[in-house]
């Protein structure tokens, strides 16, 4: 089952709770399939890599952990703000995210 997330690759959002709360960040990958996120320098996780062959880095690399979606809010590029998604929908069949305090396209 796919589901829905608020947030696109390439958006800016705030983390709303966890230990990185408050922190800004932009979004890297998205996976519907599970409902999470990766955003950039946020939940840096340690993993202990093998060199998988000759020449290959290996030891304790730091690394962005996965987090739920749910845990993220878009910013509005424009006011600035975490804000909710919008969408609004023209004559002409289009449909584009707008941000719920201003109004501005995201």
């Amino acid at each position: 089952m796919k589901k829905k997330i608020h947030v696109k690759t390439g958006d800016t959002v705030v983390v709303l709770s966890g230990k990185d709360r408050g922190k800004k960040g932009k979004v890297l990958q998205v996976s519907p399939k599970e409902g999470k996120v990766i955003v950039e320098k946020i939940n840096m996780v340690s993993k202990h890599v093998k060199p998988r062959k000759a020449g290959d880095e290996s030891g304790i690399v730091k690394a962005e952990g996965a987090m739920y979606a749910s845990k993220v809010q878009i910013v509005c590029p424009r006011c600035g703000k975490p804000t909710r998604v919008g969408h609004k929908i023209y004559e002409d069949g289009t449909k584009e995210r707008i941000c719920r305090k201003c109004g501005e396209a995201l």
